[in-house]
């Protein structure tokens, strides 16, 4: 085993050296009544064969299963070189580079990813990843109420079309920092969000307006009109992005007349597998000016005193390198092994190949709303233009109808019900460039049999 915990003869030895008794007697000044109970709900331990078969026989629930849910973690196809890598020893136990002696390795490794990432972005500068999208769009929030200098309000515009999950994150972090987040309601009729929306807001102070596109439901935005609308009302702009669409669309860099501020979104989609919700890993890129904001750490390329290139820690804003008070951060993870995948992942595909992964993506879902829009009584919602997710709606309740696709081996979707009371006839479905068109037509055959 790589790692094995403490004996009980170990403890004792140096609770023996310290002087107690016993473990608790080291938290004797915390009040008892803010201490953890202990957890009520877990098992006696069991064997290691024991957690080799339960372990076992829950991955073969998921066995031949088919999966459309998208929703900000998607089935790519990752190939066996990418964790092959990311795998060896040099990187699994040795990835988050907290000292400036990290090795020259994993120092260009994060360095190659910032390129990649500020590359994808069309922004001028990338850090060393993030925990996940959703806690990387708080962070973004945070980035652009200390950056906006000319706004005092601390509160924030936010599209109701941005990725819920996120919302509800991002609320959790910033809401006990005194900071708010407003909503802005989309047209039910496009699924996106009109100019005119955004007016009522004209010339109030906000620090940000955060912009997702693709959408939570796949739609494009409007996204030139919405970030030239925030700039001209003293806004700076947040762009929630999947990084996959960016091989194809137009980068936050280049969104209106001077580009988003700053760029986040989920690194999962780019070679770390679902692995049932994680870990995953955010990313984030800005505009040059905004860089000693941005949380986390940069890594940069030098020339050592003979002249060889080499790689350095650049800045590292964080909590475990400054004042508390005076970080930018809190999170005390950049997600590193995962980060090493991604960036594995893009090396691999290139442009080209990243390009051909999104537009598969795009044509399959294409091909699968063809087929499930030809089944009586379901029809696709909005006709606005889409990347690899799309919203249909049914004659019944998606919650029933996802079930029983379920029972078939097949995870239909996300219904959308969940998160938008009006919406539980709706489901959110996605395809990927994993999807056969056996399977494209194994769901809406499935469909067409849990409708009827």
């Amino acid at each position: 085993m790589p790692y094995i915990p403490h004996t009980e003869d170990d403890v004792k030895r140096m609770l023996d050296a310290i002087g107690v008794a016993s473990i608790d007697d080291l938290f004797d000044e915390i009040p008892r009544d803010i201490i953890a109970q202990p957890l009520q709900n877990v098992p006696p331990g069991k064997t290691e064969m024991e957690t080799l078969r339960i372990m076992s026989d829950r991955a073969q629930r998921d066995s031949g299963n088919l999966c459309f849910i998208g929703a900000g973690a998607y089935e790519h196809h990752i190939p066996a070189v990418v964790w092959e890598i990311a795998s060896r020893g040099e990187f699994l136990t040795a990835y988050t580079p907290y000292q400036a002696e990290a090795s020259q390795g994993t120092l260009q490794v994060i360095y190659e990813y910032q390129t990649m990432i500020a590359n994808l972005t069309g922004l001028d500068v990338s850090n060393a990843s993030l925990y996940d999208g959703g806690s990387g769009l708080a962070e973004a929030v945070l980035m652009a109420v200390r950056a906006n200098r000319k706004s005092k309000s601390k509160k924030v515009l936010v599209l109701s079309s941005v990725n819920p999950l996120y919302r509800q994150a991002t609320t959790n972090i910033v809401d006990n920092q005194g900071l708010t987040l407003e909503e802005v309601a989309f047209d039910p009729q496009q699924g996106i969000t009109a100019l005119e929306a955004l007016e009522p807001h004209a010339g109030d102070d906000y620090a940000a307006l955060i912009i997702q596109s693709p959408n939570f439901f796949g739609a494009l935005e409007e996204v030139d009109q919405l970030t030239d609308w925030a700039h001209a009302n003293g806004m700076l702009v947040i762009a929630a992005v999947n990084p996959t669409s960016l091989a194809v669309l137009k980068p936050p860099g280049e969104w209106g007349e001077a580009g988003a501020d700053i760029a986040v979104g989920e690194g999962q989609p780019l070679g770390v597998p679902l692995s049932s919700g994680g870990p995953y890993m955010g990313f984030i890129a800005c505009q040059q000016k905004f860089v000693r904001q941005m949380p986390g750490r940069i890594i940069g390329r030098t020339l050592d005193m003979e002249g060889r290139p080499g790689f350095t820690l650049t800045l590292q804003a964080r909590e475990q390198h400054i004042r508390r008070s005076k970080a930018t951060s809190n999170i005390c993870t950049n997600q590193g092994l995962a980060m090493t995948a991604a960036t594995v992942y893009m090396s691999l595909l290139g442009a080209d190949g990243l390009e051909q992964v999104a537009l598969a993506s795009h044509h399959n879902t294409r091909q699968l709303m063809e087929k499930l829009c030809a089944i009586d009584g379901v029809e696709q919602v909005y006709a606005t233009a889409y990347f690899h997710e799309a919203v249909i709606r049914m004659p019944q309740p998606a919650a029933q109808v996802l079930s029983r696709l379920a029972e078939k081996g097949i995870q239909g979707g996300v219904n959308l019900g969940a998160y938008y009371p009006d919406m539980d006839d709706r489901i959110l479905v996605c395809a990927t460039e994993t999807k056969l068109d056996a399977d494209l037509e194994r769901y809406a055959s499935a469909l067409r049999e849990c409708l009827n």
